[in-house]
């Protein structure tokens, strides 16, 4: 996995998140925004489309942001091999990435702070998948 790059994207009510959360996360990573670029309404699965090509392509991780993190954790998980979870605490951040081998943390700007999110980004990134058992049934996953 590819954790030095990490591609973004969201739709017109995760945006504002989004730039918050690039300013942060550029310090330490190769950021790359798939976007959108303002608050303008658009259409999410448009963005969870263009980062899932790409997280697959360079094989790392993905972040994407709506308003709810419904839409988008829906729209990523249409494509196999990704694993998105709509994150809303640190323990989920850690236990999907350990027991589920996820690569997309999709957030609802609504309601999840900078800070809370970033907290739950470092867990992710840091978390190892523990494999054995938890592989075998990741594997089913791919149809």
């Amino acid at each position: 996995m590819n954790k030095s790059k990490i591609i973004i994207g969201s739709d017109h009510g995760g945006f504002e998140l989004k730039q918050k959360l690039k300013c942060l996360l550029e310090k330490k990573y190769i950021i790359f925004d798939v976007g959108t670029n303002s608050t303008d309404s658009c259409d999410y699965p448009n963005f969870a489309k263009k980062l899932c090509k790409e997280v697959l392509k360079y094989n790392c991780f993905g972040i994407l942001i709506c308003k709810t993190g419904v839409g988008m954790s829906i729209a990523a998980n249409r494509f196999n091999k990704i694993r998105a979870v709509l994150c809303f605490e640190k323990k989920i951040a850690k236990m999907s990435r350990a027991h589920n081998n996820t690569n997309v943390i999709c957030f609802g700007a609504e309601n999840t702070s900078v800070k809370a999110a970033s907290e739950m980004i470092d867990i992710f990134l840091k978390t190892g998948f523990e494999g054995d058992r938890h592989k075998r049934r990741v594997d089913m996953l791919d149809f």
